[in-house]
């Protein structure tokens, strides 16, 4: 009896235990429908309209309507907190930092200031308050043509539909300045109808066409990177009417764009020491990444600097454009498996290890404008300083290609090295040209090197009166920003 009794009640203690456990299933798969039905609720509601976007709208927050996810995020790029040891979306005096770029760019608006972009939110403030575009006190005048505008806010295609493109790169600078006051962002890359990637910025299609290229064939992982390319490239103002262009008719590369320079006899600006015709790089990011390994694996630009991530049920496209080193669980985890330790000082060795030859490089190029500076005092003929002034140009077209490419050191360090090296020997070939002519001339000895140790000292050796140039500046920012402003908000404030 007690065997059937403890029979018993051990089937009635087992059949509460699988009651006990089918109920905790069923609450728990109830949780799991509960979640998913929640889930998929906000993604239709992410991607559910809330207004209607207009064709060439440059107010990022009416766009944020509809994505508020990618708008959120978007707006953090307002953060300019992260500095790595070399750069990030920190302010910084890049010639306060490297003195010696006042000489190399003397005579061009670049040796009057050159700051570390703080990023894509203060693209149109930068551009107001930096020293190569602000300072004309009449708002219809200015040094700077209005090609300069370009990439600088979403504001630009729209101009360039109401005026034409033609006519947008042939005005003043200044003219456009009520009209561009809308921080880069979505209309610059979205179409507003179907959200698909597309490029709003003409130079980079007209470039395509001489190529002979389809934009239309490309995938929609290559347009992760050539909506970046739109902005991100070499390129320069052809003729009288400035027209913005990218100098790819025989490749991508720095001799094959330097070539194209030399079909055309181009120059941006004359270099007042060595008299060379000189060329500046702009910022041939795209231009370096693609000969970098993770161009030839089919990794994008977006992949790195805006990874994907998650929120409830919606995946989406991390808009705070950033440094990968501000973010390495989400950029580089996600295909290497090193610690982030490790994968950061992999970045900083390539970018110590070109920076050494660079500022080797530097040195040699200010000495070839100071000898040759030295060689026309002397008497030098045209004749006997052509080829000199060719090495110059050729040599720092180089530096100036690898200097000003952003994040080129991890890009493409082989490429970078590359470039650094045939430079320093186009430099000392050059140099050795200028000591045989200097010797011919008279000249005894070692031409001495500059003190140019503070950016102080080396403006005032180039002869820039810093003083008057940032009155003119304080002057533009305080009597004639405010007024574009408030044309700008009066504007919007009527649509």
């Amino acid at each position: 009896m007690k065997s059937i009794r403890h029979s018993i009640e051990e089937k009635s203690w087992l059949g509460w235990l699988f009651f006990g456990l089918t109920v905790a299933v069923v609450f728990l798969l109830g949780l799991l429908a509960s979640s998913i039905v929640e889930r998929r609720a906000e993604a239709v509601f992410a991607y559910t309209p809330q207004v209607d976007i207009r064709e060439f709208e440059p107010r990022n927050e009416i766009w944020g309507m509809n994505f508020p996810r990618q708008y959120q995020s978007y707006l953090q790029t307002a953060d300019t907190s992260f500095r790595s040891r070399y750069n990030g979306s920190a302010f910084i005096d890049m010639l306060e930092v490297d003195s010696r770029l006042v000489v190399l760019w003397a005579g061009y608006s670049f040796s009057k200031e050159y700051n570390q972009g703080r990023g894509h939110y203060y693209a149109v403030q930068d551009i107001h308050e930096i020293l190569r575009t602000g300072g004309p006190a009449a708002p219809d005048e200015g040094p700077m043509p209005n090609t300069c505008w370009t990439c600088k806010s979403p504001d630009v295609p729209r101009v360039m539909s109401e005026v034409g493109v033609e006519e947008f790169y042939r005005g003043a600078w200044a003219m456009c300045g009520p009209e561009i006051v809308n921080i880069i962002g979505c209309a610059d890359c979205h179409d507003p109808e179907t959200m698909n990637l597309r490029i709003t910025r003409p130079a980079l299609l007209e470039a395509y066409n001489r190529m002979g290229k389809d934009i239309q064939q490309a995938s929609h992982q290559e347009m992760r990177s050539l909506v970046c390319a739109q902005c991100h490239a070499e390129y320069y103002f052809k003729g009288e009417g400035n027209y913005l262009t990218f100098p790819w008719d025989n490749g991508f590369s720095a001799e094959e764009m330097e070539a194209y320079y030399d079909g055309y006899d181009f120059a941006d600006w004359t270099h007042p020491l060595s008299r060379a015709p000189m060329l500046k790089a702009q910022h041939p990011d795209y231009e370096v990444y693609v000969t970098g390994i993770h161009a030839v694996r089919g990794v994008s630009c977006a992949d790195c600097h805006m990874p994907y991530k998650s929120e409830g049920g919606v995946k989406f496209t991390d808009h705070h454009i950033q440094s990968p080193l501000n973010n390495v669980a989400s950029s580089c985890q996600v295909c290497h498996r090193e610690e982030r330790e490790k994968l950061v000082d992999n970045v900083y060795q390539r970018q110590e290890q070109i920076l050494g030859n660079r500022d080797q490089l530097e040195r040699l190029l200010v000495r070839a404008h100071v000898e040759a500076a030295e060689a026309w005092k002397l008497g030098a003929t045209e004749t006997e300083m052509e080829d000199i002034l060719t090495g110059i140009r050729h040599a720092q077209w180089r530096w100036d290609y690898a200097a000003s490419t952003h994040g080129g050191s991890f890009h493409s360090p082989v490429e970078l090295s590359r470039l650094i090296g045939t430079a320093i020997d186009i430099v000392q070939e050059t140099r050795i040209r200028l000591a045989r002519l200097l010797i011919r001339r008279g000249y005894d000895g070692e031409v001495p090197y500059p003190d140019i140790s503070t950016k102080a000292k080396a403006q005032a050796f180039v002869g820039l009166d810093m003083k008057a140039l940032n009155e003119e500046k304080q002057y533009f920012l305080e009597n004639i920003v405010p007024g574009w402003l408030q044309e700008a908000a009066e504007r919007e404030a009527a649509w």
